[in-house]
């Protein structure tokens, strides 16, 4: 909610302004609303409001220009007051369709395609996170010999999908021990909600005392928070579009060229900051504007996230760029893509 309120001459100047830079890249002046809009104001009446705009906030004006430019509380305003209704052109939905219906059967595939898509709408940087399984419910374990000493672990979980993993053990696994090992953590587990299996592992085996299954079970009790990770550490996220980025006008500046890069290199915090807006906020389409990002690496950029889902398991499909952008075509990009992704996904996974 905003402390101020603006009348609609404000909210018009500072529509404009803020398309225009979106636009240009460049300071916006009075002169230049005045000859590129028709709203019947003379440049020194748009002066006078954009003054006015400047002091409580909304613009701000660098030194060595006479235009004006949005503050972080300006692009607020907009985005939630004057933008445009989100809407994504016809060409553009079909390029969804077509890239993400053409029989893709790996989710992996499907992620990193999708990244890409949205990175070429948009000319923004992509990141789309790998499922997380903290709400999956496993339906059931299978455990496969691969050598006298590695063991596979297959899991599926109610939404259809299946995650694998390989433990190496000291002690020789004889298929037989695999299959009993097999059917108790099936009777012990399934139905289960990962986080569960996760806290309550060593007590549900505990009692379990074979000899001849001791290794197998110890092995799975040091490794339980490997297997019922939230997300696997290797596949946490696809990031796409660095040169897309790239090209933008705000990049030409070493300094800003050089956190873009750093930002790109570290997608630990990208994805640290994509997760957090929607535990924090629960909400829809999440859009963090510079210093609303509670990140100083972010305080140049503006993030839009939207969460993607099929059965118990979820991820974000999310936008990062410079805080000049078109949001509204952002805005339908990510929504669209996220929706589309969720039910290519049911497809891929049932």
């Amino acid at each position: 909610m905003h402390s101020i309120e603006l009348t609609d001459r404000e909210k018009s100047i500072l529509r404009h302004v803020v398309q225009q830079f979106i636009l240009t890249a460049s300071p916006v002046g009075s002169r230049n609303i005045s000859k590129r809009y028709n709203i019947g104001l003379s440049p020194a009446s748009i002066r006078n409001i954009m003054a006015d705009l400047e002091e409580t906030g909304y613009l701000n004006h660098p030194h060595t220009s006479a235009g004006r430019i949005p503050t972080d509380m300006g692009y607020r305003f907009y985005v939630d007051s004057l933008m445009d209704p989100p809407t994504l052109n016809e060409e553009a939905i079909k390029k969804i369709d077509s890239t993400l219906e053409a029989g893709h059967t790996e989710t992996n595939e499907l992620i990193e395609l999708t990244s890409i898509l949205l990175s070429e709408l948009t000319n923004q940087l992509a990141c789309i996170t790998f499922p997380k399984f903290d709400n999956a419910v496993l339906e059931k374990i299978q455990l496969v010999q691969l050598s006298i000493n590695r063991i596979l672990v297959v899991l599926t979980v109610k939404s259809g999908l299946v995650r694998t993993i390989t433990l190496e053990i000291t002690k020789e696994a004889t298929l037989i021990n695999l299959q009993s090992i097999q059917q108790i953590l099936n009777e012990r587990l399934s139905g289960l909600k990962f986080t569960e299996i996760r806290k309550t592992f060593s007590e549900r085996l505990k009692d379990y005392n074979r000899d001849e299954l001791k290794p197998i079970v110890r092995l799975f009790i040091d490794s339980v928070d490997k297997i019922f990770a939230s997300m696997p550490e290797k596949n946490k996220a696809v990031i796409s579009g660095a040169t897309n980025v790239l090209k933008q006008p705000e990049f030409e500046i070493h300094q800003n060229f050089q956190g873009i890069i750093e930002l790109i290199e570290n997608k630990n915090v990208v994805i640290h900051l994509m997760e957090k807006g929607f535990k924090a906020e629960h909400v829809p389409i999440n859009i963090k504007i510079g210093s609303e990002n509670m990140d100083e690496q972010f305080s140049d950029f503006s993030l839009i996230t939207k969460e993607y889902k099929f059965g118990e398991v979820s991820g974000t499909v999310g936008i990062i760029g410079p805080k000049r952008m078109e949001y509204s075509k952002v805005v339908a990009a990510v929504m669209y893509v996220a929706e589309s992704l969720s039910n290519e996904l049911k497809k891929v996974n049932y």
